[in-house]
């Protein structure tokens, strides 16, 4: 049986792979959904995460949208842990680079308009999950440091969300479509890819494990 870690994106937390969890616990799998802090940066999500897979082996790796950050940071610590990296139509930083540095437009707009109220977290969407919170901005502005050794896990897939509205991700699809280390995928839905594209990553995740 397998060990999934799953990351949420950003103002999401574990509850947003609900679907998923169930099924994969049903099928013998251990599966952990953390929700991560509404406060701190990306540094702290980071320890979080280090000190949930400190205590597990061969572990998929799976991170959507910011939650891409994340794990590429906590498998470039630990890469002997990780047995698999899959990104959900979610931003995958080199050293240095904040989610800030890798979107544009309308991404970069909501993270903007959604801190005004107090500069510190990111309001969620009005057409997000009534469970959703502010997300915190120094999370996203905050620049990992990375070593590369994330580059030495050979298992990465990537999943491209072909609907998302001015998509950062297209840069990664187009990127990793030509490395032969990448695994990607289309799916023909938006960025919020479990409505619609559930089967499709049940499927990744299988392979992955």
């Amino acid at each position: 049986m397998t060990t999934y870690v799953l990351i949420a994106g950003a103002c999401h937390g574990g509850w947003y792979y609900e679907p998923i969890t169930a099924r994969l616990r049903a099928q013998g799998h251990q599966v952990h959904a953390p929700t991560l802090s509404a406060v701190g940066n990306l540094e702290e999500h980071v320890e979080q995460v280090l000190a949930l897979v400190d205590g597990l082996e061969d572990v998929v790796l799976v991170g959507h949208s910011y939650g891409g950050m994340v794990i590429t940071a906590v498998a470039d610590r630990v890469p002997g842990k990780v047995k698999s990296l899959v990104y959900v139509d979610a931003l995958v930083p080199r050293d240095g680079q904040s989610a800030w540095d890798l979107v544009h437009g309308f991404w970069r707009q909501w993270y903007i308009d959604g801190a005004s109220a107090d500069g510190r977290g990111v309001a969620p969407m009005p057409f997000f999950d009534k469970r959703a919170f502010a997300h915190p901005i120094a999370s996203l502005l905050q620049r990992p440091r990375l070593t590369g050794a994330v580059d030495g896990i050979a298992r990465r897939w990537y999943l491209y969300c072909e609907q998302t509205q001015d998509s950062p991700f297209t840069q990664f699809r187009d990127a990793f479509q030509a490395d032969p280390g990448w695994e990607v995928r289309s799916l023909d839905v938006g960025h919020n890819f479990l409505d619609g594209g559930a089967e499709d990553f049940l499927d990744v995740l299988k392979a992955a494990g």
